[in-house]
């Protein structure tokens, strides 16, 4: 079992900066895949960045550019640097652990989710 906490969320001006942790407690996971995701109001839940266990990234279309997933296998963190932040980027991120599948941009596929933190970009 793993559990997953984010921190680093807060209330930023658009073209500002913010890093958001994903500290994880259970079992190291350096041989996860794992990621971000986000959900606004009254939206569905959707893709941000992944980051699998041998190396690879991905990034939605409207975070490219903007935002870098990294880790810290050894501390068990995973990051998310977001520069360069709009008001549309404003939501609740989710850290995700572990897919079950190739659908690594799926939210389904992950098997371990956190509690989220809340991202609010002003105009």
């Amino acid at each position: 079992q793993v559990q997953l906490v984010e921190s680093g969320g807060g209330l930023v001006q658009a073209g500002g900066s913010l890093r958001l942790s994903c500290t994880a407690s259970g079992r190291t996971f350096g041989t996860y895949t794992l990621g971000w995701f986000r959900q606004a109001p009254g939206k569905e839940r959707e893709f941000v960045a992944v980051l699998t266990w041998t190396g690879r990234t991905y990034y939605a279309d409207s975070v490219k550019g903007r935002f870098t997933i990294s880790r810290d296998n050894a501390k068990n963190i995973l990051s998310l640097q977001m520069n360069s932040l709009k008001p549309e980027d404003t939501a609740l991120y989710y850290c995700v652990a572990d897919a079950q599948g190739m659908l690594v941009t799926n939210p389904t596929t992950y098997r371990y989710w956190g509690q989220g933190t809340q991202v609010t970009v002003s105009s």
